[in-house]
């Protein structure tokens, strides 16, 4: 009777005969779901470890990605620079071999006309011998 006139107040004993302002079947609902929340807390604070390495990984994954990105676009620069270079280069050696063709050409004239002036000068020669 006293039990119930205590909780009626909101008052009620716990197995260890202690007053408290809590029914002892609430008070064990609230104690097992702060083990629930402490249990769900520490999970969170595993998955966020998890997390955290996955996010570290994969920027070093993109970091290293990004360094493969642009030593391609080097290399490529690089072909595109050479192809560059031996396109001018071969139409610096086609202006020589022109130029050298220019030359022979001048010097095979100029041999055949030293060669006609030998000749006519050997006439000349042969006949002014013949002449004395």
């Amino acid at each position: 009777m006293a039990q119930a006139a205590l909780g009626a107040a909101g008052l009620h004993f716990d197995e260890l005969n202690k007053l408290r302002v809590l029914d002892p079947a609430v008070a064990q609902q609230t104690a097992e779901l702060r083990e629930e929340c402490g249990a769900f807390l520490d999970r969170i604070a595993e998955f966020q470890k998890v997390v955290g390495g996955l996010i570290e990984l994969v920027d070093q994954l993109a970091k290293a990605a990004e360094s493969e990105k642009m030593k391609a676009i080097g290399a490529r620069n690089l072909l595109k620079s050479i192809a560059k270079q031996r396109e001018a280069q071969e139409q610096q050696l086609r202006a020589l071999i022109a130029e050298k063709k220019m030359q022979l050409e001048r010097y095979r004239i100029e041999y055949e006309t030293l060669c006609k002036i030998e000749a006519d000068q050997n006439e000349f020669i042969d006949q002014f011998i013949f002449q004395k």
